[in-house]
C-alpha cells in the first residue's frame, strides 16, 4: 500500500468531491467549473508538527486558493502548509 508522507509542516487534506450532480431550483445542471470550491477538507496525513491542534481524521477549514491539488490513487488531495488551516470543524450538542 502506498501513502503520501508530508514533510516541512505540510498537511494533506482529502478534498475528493462526491460525484453528485448539482442542479438549480429550476433544474439546470451546474457544471464543475461554475461550482464554488469547498474550503473544508478531511486531514488525511500530516507531517510531524509539535503541539499540533489537529490530527488525521479531523475536518478543517482552510485558506481559499492555497495549497497544491494532487491526485493520488483516484482521490483528490490538497497539500497545504499547517499555517493555512484556520479552524477545526467540530460537532457540538444543541442546547
Amino acid at each position: 500500500m502506498k501513502e503520501l508522507q508530508p514533510i516541512n509542516q505540510q498537511v494533506i487534506l482529502d478534498v475528493t468531491d462526491p460525484k453528485d450532480e448539482q442542479r438549480t431550483a429550476s433544474g439546470i445542471i451546474i457544471p464543475d467549473v461554475a461550482k464554488e470550491k469547498p474550503k473544508t477538507g478531511k486531514v488525511a496525513w500530516m507531517a510531524v508538527i509539535e503541539n499540533a491542534e489537529i490530527k488525521p481524521g479531523d475536518n478543517v477549514l482552510y485558506k481559499p486558493f492555497g495549497g497544491t491539488e494532487v491526485e493520488f490513487e483516484g482521490k483528490k488531495y490538497l497539500i497545504i502548509p499547517y499555517a493555512d488551516i484556520y479552524a477545526k470543524v467540530v460537532e457540538t450538542e444543541a442546547i
